[in-house]
């Protein structure tokens, strides 16, 4: 392991000799949760392993994206987030591949049909639409379905506690590379009527996504302009009947290149997101109702205007996808500690495909016409919680109807055990699934469910200045979804097996000081078609641009009244990517990046900002022929009225 890491680790174990048994941490693992059993709970009547980035730490982040925030968390890897904006933002979750984890928006399932991996995508979210977010790792399928083989990121949107009827909050910052982010909200609640509106804005000059390896080509600056409206009104019935509805527009252009170390100055992406639905709860003695519905639409157009001739004149490729999901569930406190969990939904999915190109061999068309499949599933959990608040058991079971392939179950059975108030011990046997998207079926209608099994234990710690928790995990697949470069189908055959740990910790050594820490390793094997010789089987050790070890580590002070600074540093360690077609994988090398971040309070309504990204401007590649992000630099201020 690097010196790098080694000091950081150093650093780690001498801060914890401090501990003592005053002062609350930032981050505790008692956080109030929804995530884990789709009812508000405790993080310490649950086994589940969950994250929490809670609403304070969002808003001391507002110079970074979502996936920037997660990609800083155990067990996460957002490849893309450090590249410029607009990149592909592809979330591997404990190792596993893309779209096997699942991102959900105030606990409903987003996708995107139109992708081959069926995964949303992160640029269509702003970091000043979240309230906090909320990470449950291991299979998730029993309660969310498919894609959640990894787990499920809950990106959660809704304002709670507002009691003013009108509140305005807006922030304006300028930052590197002509970067501008503005944000506007309007809040507040009157009588039975709760409302939020909200509209957020980035845009930025950004710096070339491909590299010149020469240094000599004088690459263009691909820019990206994007915004996010979004609205939600609740109306409380009664004291038992809410009702709620809900909307977001996002759209963003983005510069893109034309490939591996290959500019092309009039490449863009335009991406647009809708998303609307409703829904209510019903909440009375001992029975919990909750009813969604969704609605959205996603459309991807990419268009080379041949301005900056390449290989292609003229060439458009517009993607459009369709999804419903509908979802009925009841939570029922049983007595003696029991609570059972019972729930259906239903899901469907449509996309088509026109594409048009011009090139030196003249004209090409192509298209894709509709085509649409839907999932049904009835799921089930039985809770139990002793009275002593000492042992948690869920055990679950989910059975899924495709209208494609068939049938598939999943289940789960996670018992934890508190031997202290604390010290907590959990475990966790699940399976989960993900089914082949749209464009896989496309080609090969005989594919079914990518199956897995999970198993999980670990350990956690927590007293007023010191929290931590140590968790390993282990994964296997054996019908893994993959392509086929002999028949060109997508097939189910890749064998994957994922061992792995994550160390978490946070502590206040001293009054006013709070250190944040974690680190990530992968043992991995995967069984699938050689990449060079594309004909035989072969065993790999590692997984395509996940690192084998990753670490991050923030220290926060309050320096003085109102003013609190941090500083935070990122370390990947090698990892590998694809080389070209029949060519070997290539080698990319670890890399240590430092950040720092600074907010003045002036008064309960303006508080200044200041962000700084790869501070010391390392260069570095997070996928390889494409450019990461340069020295960063961002400021600026936030009214609350």
């Amino acid at each position: 392991m690097s010196k790098k890491v080694t000091l950081l680790f150093t650093l780690l174990a001498g801060s914890a000799v401090y501990a003592q048994n005053d002062s609350l941490p930032i981050r505790t693992l008692d956080e109030v949760v929804v995530t884990a059993n789709k009812i508000e709970q405790k993080q310490s009547s649950t086994g589940k392993v969950i994250t929490v980035i809670t609403h304070a730490q969002i808003e001391k982040s507002n110079g970074k994206t979502i996936a920037q925030l997660l990609n800083e968390q155990a067990g996460i890897t957002v490849n893309g987030a450090l590249n410029n904006a607009g990149s592909v933002q592809t979330v591997y979750m404990r190792g596993a591949s893309a779209g096997r984890t699942l991102i959900l928006m105030d606990g409903i399932p987003l996708n995107d049909p139109s992708t081959i991996t069926n995964d949303f995508d992160l640029n269509l979210f702003s970091i000043n639409d979240v309230e906090r977010i909320e990470v449950c790792k291991g299979a998730q399928s029993t309660l969310y379905g498919s894609d959640a083989i990894a787990g499920v990121i809950n990106i959660i949107t809704v304002k709670k506690d507002v009691q003013k009827a009108f509140n305005i909050k807006g922030t304006v910052s300028q930052g590197s590379m002509g970067t501008s982010k503005n944000n506007l909200q309007v809040f507040g609640k009157k009588n039975k009527l709760t409302y939020t509106a909200r509209f957020a804005r980035l845009a930025t000059k950004g710096f070339s996504s491909a590299y010149d390896s020469s240094g000599t080509r004088n690459f263009d600056n691909d820019a990206y302009n994007g915004t996010v409206t979004n609205a939600q009104l609740l109306y409380q019935v009664s004291p038992a009947l809410s009702l709620k509805t809900f909307a977001m527009y996002s759209q963003y252009t983005a510069g893109i290149d034309a490939g591996v170390f290959s500019d092309d100055r009039d490449y863009n992406i335009h991406h647009t997101s809708f998303i609307t639905g409703t829904g209510f709860l019903y909440k009375k003695g001992p029975v919990t109702i909750t009813g969604t519905y969704q609605f959205s639409e996603i459309s991807r157009n990419y268009r080379n205007d041949s301005v900056h001739k390449t290989g292609t004149i003229f060439e458009d490729n517009a993607y459009f996808g369709k999804s419903q999901f509908v979802e009925l569930y009841a939570g029922t406190w049983l007595g003696k500690g029991f609570t059972l969990l019972t729930g259906l939904d239903y899901r469907y999915h449509s996309y088509n495909q026109h594409y048009y190109s011009v090139s030196s061999y003249g004209p090409y068309s192509s298209s894709f016409s509709d085509t649409s499949m839907n999932q049904k599933a009835m799921y089930a959990s039985l809770i139990y919680n002793s009275p002593d608040k000492k042992i948690n058991i869920e055990g679950g079971v989910r059975y899924n109807r495709h209208s494609r392939y068939g049938n598939n179950s999943t289940y789960t059975f996670n018992p934890s055990y508190s031997i202290t108030n604390q010290v907590k011990l959990f475990a966790s046997i699940s399976s989960g699934f993900k089914a082949p998207s749209l464009y896989q079926l496309s080609i090969n209608d005989k594919l079914e469910a990518e199956k897995s099994v999970n198993y999980e234990t670990g350990i956690s710690f927590q007293q007023k200045k010191i929290s931590t928790r140590l968790v390993y995990f282990n994964r296997q697949i054996k019908n893994g979804i993959d392509y086929n470069y002999i028949t060109y189908k997508y097939f189910n055959y890749l064998k994957q097996t994922v061992n792995g740990v994550e160390l978490e910790l946070s502590l206040t050594p001293v009054e006013k000081l709070t250190i944040t820490a974690n680190y990530t390793f992968l043992g991995t094997e995967e069984i699938t078609q050689n990449r060079v010789t594309v004909k035989d089987t072969i065993t790999y050790n590692y997984l395509l641009r996940r690192p084998k070890h990753s670490f991050h580590l923030t220290a926060g002070l309050d320096l003085a009244k109102g003013l609190y600074v941090s500083v935070s540093g990122k370390y990947a360690g090698k990892r590998f990517d694809i080389g070209g077609y029949k060519k070997a994988d290539v080698s990319l090398n670890s890399y240590f990046i430092l950040g720092a971040n600074a907010s003045y309070t002036v008064n309960p309504h303006v508080i200044f900002f200041a962000d700084a990204q790869n501070i010391t401007n390392q260069k570095f590649f997070e996928v390889r022929g494409f450019n990461s992000i340069p020295s960063f630099f961002n400021a600026g201020v936030t009214f609350n009225w």
